[in-house]
């Protein structure tokens, strides 16, 4: 038996959408499960932000492009992550002259956050600039505040993800933090946060890296740097080494704990996903995987031809 439920076994309440322009229209998931009201706005794609998939009287319609996320109606979930791939939808549907309904399970939160990147990517506008915009065509949106960041993140970033920006970074980490407080082990589907280890042989290694002192393994490359945000500008803190965790710091199945080089196993660190770690300086990290820096050296290099281990 599957593990999703799927949205016949749940009252829908009573039907609601509105035209946010041509051929876009923001509901509730009670107007993506009338026939009728599909069949009256000429809707052939439908984008569902729900915590369940749309019953199969409506997913198997041949003629229906459905693409499905699965997300519930919390600050602190991921949602920024998929703003490229809704945009791509919802500008598919566009582009072919298809009318698209965007839907959550009232219209109001995911669904609307969705629209709005759409809307600030398309028109080059601020998370006010397109909210204001939303709401007259649509009075009830009202994204969650965690929604309301992810989307100004998003500008920031040039309305497109940029896994280098350290701000997105620290978001992704935030959100792994969450759940693995919840169970204890990093899901599968944030694995991907975990960094290849930079002491491995590569075909285009980073020249300036961070090396165990003891033992003169690579341990972290610079790329590998967890910035302090400070107002508008990012400061590289002397006091410790905050890095993204990198595969030899085996830190998927544990809360916290120390990093020792995979090498000669001396202690060059310490990590902890739930409680983080306040800098000397003042400032708090969290999650947190740090490097002592006097447990290590910071250098250059031209080739990284040896294999360590």
């Amino acid at each position: 038996m599957s593990s999703i439920l799927h949205r016949e076994d749940f009252s829908l309440g009573p039907i609601s959408y509105d035209r946010i322009e041509t051929n876009l229209y923001l509901g509730g998931v009670a107007a993506a499960t009338d026939i009728d009201t599909l069949n009256k706005l000429g809707i052939t794609y439908i984008l569902t932000i729900d915590t369940c998939p749309l019953p199969r009287n409506i997913s198997e319609l041949n003629h229906i492009k459905i693409k499905f996320i699965q997300l519930a109606d919390f600050p602190k979930e991921d949602l920024i992550s998929h703003f490229d791939d809704t945009n791509a939808f919802i500008q598919e549907a566009l582009h072919n002259n298809k009318a698209i309904l965007v839907h959550c399970y009232f219209g109001i939160s995911r669904s609307a956050t969705v629209v709005l990147a759409y809307m600030m990517k398309k028109n080059q506008l601020s998370y006010t600039e397109a909210y204001n915009k939303l709401k007259s065509k649509r009075s009830l949106v009202f994204p969650n505040k965690g929604f309301v960041t992810q989307l100004r993140l998003y500008k920031e970033m040039g309305y497109k993800i940029d896994p280098s920006y350290t701000k997105y970074k620290m978001f992704r980490l935030s959100v792994a933090a969450d759940k693995v407080a919840k169970a204890k082990i990093l899901p599968q589907n944030f694995l991907n946060l975990i960094q290849p280890d930079p002491g491995l042989v590569q075909s285009q290694p980073e020249p300036n890296v961070y090396r165990c002192k003891k033992c003169r393994r690579i341990i972290a490359s610079e790329s590998h740097l967890i910035l302090h945000q400070e107002k508008d500008k990012q400061i590289k803190c002397v006091n410790t080494f905050f890095v993204e965790p990198i595969t030899w710091m085996n830190v998927a199945q544990t809360t916290q704990g120390k990093l020792h080089c995979p090498k000669c196993n001396h202690k060059v660190g310490s990590f902890s996903w739930v409680m983080g770690c306040q800098c000397p300086c003042g400032i708090q990290v969290a999650p947190a995987f740090y490097l002592v820096p006097s447990k290590v050296d910071f250098t250059n290099v031209v080739k990284n031809v040896e294999m360590t281990f």
